[in-house]
């Protein structure tokens, strides 16, 4: 769409210096106008990950956060600038995913003090608001990192400002603002050592940068139309997440690999696959495209023989979408969490576990409560508040065992009159030691410190496929290997999951440890998990080898050593 449906223009004034007054309705129509960018523009936020793994979210989370602080005042009728603002603010918080979304909120919450009990906005109003924000947001941040989307709210609030001096108009200063952006945005790897090492820019602050964008675009009449075609690196390509709208009349799914004879001009292709079916994805590697299509039955083989005639197909897959949607809904039946009861006054634990298998432990080990998510799909704050919120006790502790949910995580304790605290996990097994610790009946405190302090007991493992080249910590990556990483750092790359395995246990020095943990993913066949165990065990025979059933998507290892 060229411009968001609640439509609210900036209306003129008479005195000359401030030409348009912002009001409350204004503002929600730059609001829509800023969501329908950055969601038009999302793919391009999430490919700027730094480390290869498929955890470039960033673009999504905003999304979300942006889209759960617009729900917030989409049908309201408010005039008052500085009540919409609030409102606003109250949506971002409560739907704020990730640790993007969560800073997103917070840049929210200070524009909107900075507004407070304003009916319009002048010029300097935004400059005003625009400082609160920056303010707001650095504050929120244990340890604020330049180069990241803190720098970027900082150097468009310090440009408005000095633009102060020569327009009052506010649509010029939103000029600037976005001018601003751009600028901080091209300069963060310039601020930020790893950025400068995997060639990208913060893509938080590019995030920002669209959403301001999306505003100046909607004020200039500019198009805000979603994207025709986006293209994934191969690697990050989830077919999986096209079988949750399975739409009716879509019989097959086709994907089919080929190599096109000369530049593909991706417009045109993904026109004209949308005159075949529906749920398009395409993905880029190495000169290969993966086409993904879900199409009726009598259109079938027509996806291969229209990408046969732009390349060489070296690679077709065909399969009865029904078959596999029975297939998802047998999984879906899995037995009940069998959660730990609680009583008033005791201690409840509530974990956040990234697939069905690292749920069931930590129900096993007394969680009171289970979120789903991790790498891909980070919970709200909204959601881990719902959690706990009808417990019967006052004293929670959250385990987000990721450390893109910790500031959601930490967001929720402070809208809720509960007594909660987040135990700093930042890995599932981090999780899983502390949880050891807990004593329901305990003295609070003294659990709290004793969980915090059993996250040092244990080394993790994250074993899955790079999804960009890129070199990192001396470490060079080619799209589609295996990586390793050890508590988040990224040590080695190859060919070979065995190989990988066993390279994550010798750095780690498992040879010093007691157990070894293998929480295979969901893509991972059981039996090669097992296979891979009793190699594990031929070369650490002093060792105990456990294998959990994970379900974890994307990891096809998470390791833990105790």
């Amino acid at each position: 769409m060229s411009t968001p449906p609640h439509s609210a223009e900036l209306s003129e004034t008479s005195d000359p210096k401030t030409r348009r007054a912002v009001d409350g309705q204004a503002l929600k129509t730059l609001a829509e106008a800023a969501l329908t960018w950055l969601r038009t523009n999302h793919e391009s936020v999430n490919a700027l990950n730094v480390f290869p793994v498929p955890d470039g979210d960033t673009g999504t989370n905003m999304v979300l956060t942006m889209q759960s602080a617009f729900d917030e005042i989409a049908t309201t009728p408010e005039r008052s600038i500085g009540k919409v603002a609030a409102a606003l603010a109250q949506g971002a918080l409560m739907g704020a995913r990730g640790n993007s979304g969560v800073i997103l909120s917070q840049l929210w919450r200070g524009f909107a003090r900075g507004l407070e009990d304003k009916d319009t906005l002048t010029a300097e109003d935004f400059a005003l608001a625009l400082a609160s924000a920056r303010d707001t947001a650095y504050k929120g941040v244990v340890r604020p990192v330049e180069g990241t989307i803190l720098t970027v709210a900082k150097d468009v609030a310090a440009a408005v400002e000095a633009a102060l001096e020569d327009t009052r108009d506010p649509l010029a200063l939103l000029e600037i603002a976005v001018q601003a952006a751009d600028a901080s945005v091209e300069r963060t790897p310039e601020l930020l050592d790893v950025l400068k090492e995997a060639g990208v820019v913060d893509s938080g602050g590019k995030g920002l940068f669209f959403l301001l964008e999306g505003m100046l675009r909607h004020a200039q009449g500019l198009s805000l139309d979603t994207a025709i075609a986006t293209v994934k690196p191969l690697a990050a390509l989830n077919l999986d997440e096209a079988m949750h709208a399975v739409e009716p009349g879509q019989d097959f799914e086709v994907v089919v690999d080929f190599r096109p004879h000369e530049p593909l001009h991706l417009e045109k292709f993904y026109s004209d696959l949308e005159a075949m079916g529906t749920s398009i994805q395409i993905g880029e590697g190495d000169g290969i495209y993966r086409m993904h299509i879900h199409v009726p039955t009598e259109k079938r083989y027509e996806p291969i023989d229209y990408t046969m005639s732009l390349g060489t197909i070296t690679k077709v897959h065909i399969e009865n979408l029904m078959a596999q949607m029975e297939e998802i809904e047998n999984q879906k039946k899995r037995p009940p969490l069998k959660l730990s009861p609680v009583e008033p006054g005791q201690i409840a634990v509530v974990a956040v576990a990234p697939g069905p298998g690292i749920a069931n432990m930590f129900a096993s080990l007394g969680a009171a409560a289970i979120i789903e998510g991790g790498q891909t799909m980070n919970p709200s704050t909204q959601e881990i508040l719902q959690a706990f919120e009808n417990l019967p006790t006052d004293k929670i502790i959250i385990l987000p065992n990721n450390k893109n949910i910790h500031l959601a995580a930490q967001a929720a304790t402070e809208v809720t009159v509960k007594n909660a605290v987040v135990i700093p996990s930042r890995t599932v097994p981090q999780g899983l030691s502390a949880l050891l610790r807990l004593i329901p009946d305990g003295e609070f405190d003294d659990v709290v410190a004793g969980m915090k302090s059993a996250l040092d007991d244990v080394e993790t493992g994250e074993i899955t496929t790079a999804t960009r080249s890129v070199e990192i910590d001396g470490v060079q990556v080619h799209e589609g290997q295996t990586i390793v990483l050890h508590n988040g750092k990224l040590i080695h790359a190859c060919e070979d999951l065995t190989e990988a395995c066993l390279a994550f246990l010798e750095k780690a020095g498992a040879s010093d440890f007691e157990l070894i943990t293998l929480f295979y993913g969901e893509d991972l066949n059981p039996n090669e998990a097992h296979r891979i165990a009793d190699l594990i065990r031929e070369t650490y025979p002093e060792q105990e080898v456990e294998v959990q059933d994970g379900g974890q998507p994307h990891y096809q290892f998470i390791i833990a050593l105790e």
